[in-house]
């Protein structure tokens, strides 16, 4: 069943700061109008006021009674025509109406809403004036002012509308904007998640997004540690696996010479001495040195069958060899980093390759990959592993090459382990060679003799 996707963060807050706008707009447009009420109000009171000082410098000639004073009244009124803002009523002594003003041509046919009229009207009593035998009735008339302020809030209305959406569009922009890098978090994570640790977050602009960047990144560093301390430790495993085997083979040759040279020898001297006791009954010098030498060869083959005996005491080993060591650490790197295409070409080397000569071919490979993955930004790796021979001379040679920025973004040497490769190096009477090639990258070389692989003449 499909489930409605909760709102982002950028319509919220762009939906906020729209509601929050437009609370302000109708508090401001409660206050225009309770002001344009109090203006209306003012604007036809004073008007109403004018009105009916004008009538009253009428009266007194129409108060005089006859008719033709109240003809040149009416004659007046009718010459006026409409008074502002009022309406103009003439009642005779009987309640006939015998004038009234005509109506206001501003905006004719046209009004207000009722409710707005209802709001906006203030309340004005009319102003009834005696005439003599005649009533002049004024009244107060509010709806061109109010239809006037209708017009005038609809245009506002419109205009804040558009300024709304201007608005909401622009907060909407802006806010997305100010949360792109959101976008790159979430990829980070989601690269992380996926066991890869290379990728490191910018230093951003805003506050919040920069402290988490920071946290992001040292959280990342200490995995990317971890990890390559871990693939160390499973190094380190592999060469003491390698090492015991060779120090198993060397118990098992040594226990066999032992045996078979050691052993033979103390068993012919037995021999011997014990002829020597038969021939020699009749001369105890001889007898006596015979016998002897017959005591201490029991007690020299009991020592070396103590002594075999320890040596072949200890489980054998699984006999790893150090081209099997490089390739599974080749491998768990790989694991580690799947971004970077690694090929690992490793020839055999023989059966006895120094334990030394082992640890340092391991180490260099380790760190060579550890700085490919830290500071080369390279897609391509190769790790290559075989035998030189050079005049006689037998070396072990271990390339490792990238298509990474190569040395000349490398702020210090140190950076790249290289101090420590070429000490290790060194120490076996080796070189250590880097180069860029031509199609960029950085290629390290390392050449380590291997006494026991010297070419017979």
């Amino acid at each position: 069943m499909n489930t409605l996707r909760p709102p982002s963060l950028q319509a919220r807050l762009s939906l906020v700061l729209t509601v929050l706008i437009a609370v302000l707009m109708a508090a401001g447009a409660a206050v225009w109008m309770r002001e344009t009420r109090q203006a209306i109000h003012e604007e036809v009171e004073a008007a109403t006021r004018v009105a009916q000082q004008w009538i009253g410098v009428l009266l007194p000639e129409a108060q005089a009674g006859d008719e033709a004073a109240r003809a040149r009244l009416l004659a007046r009124l009718a010459a006026v025509g409409r008074v502002r803002a009022n309406h103009l009523e003439v009642f005779a002594d009987g309640g006939a109406r015998v004038y009234v003003s005509p109506a206001s041509p501003y905006k004719a046919g046209r009004d207000a809403p009722a409710w707005f009229a209802q709001r906006l009207a203030p309340e004005l009593a009319p102003r009834r004036l005696d005439a003599g035998a005649l009533e002049i009735v004024l009244t107060p008339d509010t709806s061109r002012a109010v239809l006037d302020a209708w017009d005038h809030l609809s245009a506002a209305a419109g205009w804040a509308c558009a300024a709304l959406l201007a608005i909401w569009l622009a907060t909407r922009q802006a806010i997305r904007r100010a949360l792109a890098p959101l976008h790159d978090i979430h990829a980070a994570l989601e690269h992380g998640a996926a066991g890869r640790f290379d990728q490191r977050l910018p230093e951003y602009a805003t506050r919040e997004l920069a402290l988490l960047a920071r946290s992001y990144n040292r959280l990342a560093d200490g995995l990317d540690a971890s990890r390559a301390e871990n693939a160390r430790l499973e190094a380190d495993q592999s060469v003491a696996r390698t090492i015991q085997s060779r120090l198993e083979q060397e118990r098992r040759a040594i226990a066999r010479e032992l045996h078979d040279e050691l052993g033979q020898s103390i068993t012919a001297v037995r021999s011997i001495a014990g002829a020597i006791i038969q021939r020699s009954a009749e001369q105890p010098g001889i007898h006596g040195s015979a016998q002897a030498i017959l005591a201490m060869t029991g007690h020299m083959q009991d020592g070396v069958h103590a002594i075999l005996q320890r040596l072949r005491s200890t489980t054998p080993g699984t006999h790893e060899r150090i081209e099997d060591a490089l390739r599974a650490y080749c491998a768990l790197w790989a694991s580690h980093h799947e971004g970077v295409a690694l090929r690992c070409d490793i020839a055999p080397l023989g059966e006895h390759v120094d334990d030394s000569v082992g640890l340092t071919l391991l180490r260099v490979v380790q760190e060579s990959l550890t700085n490919v993955a830290r500071h080369a930004g390279a897609r391509h790796v190769e790790v290559r592993v075989g035998l030189r021979g050079d005049g006689g001379r037998a070396e072990i040679e271990v390339e490792i090459g990238d298509d990474g920025r190569g040395l000349g973004d490398a702020p210090t040497p140190g950076r790249h382990g290289l101090t420590g490769m070429r000490e290790r190096v060194a120490e076996l009477d080796g070189r250590l060679e880097l180069h860029s090639p031509p199609a960029g990258g950085l290629c390290v070389r390392a050449r380590l003799p291997q006494p026991s692989l010297l070419t017979t003449p």
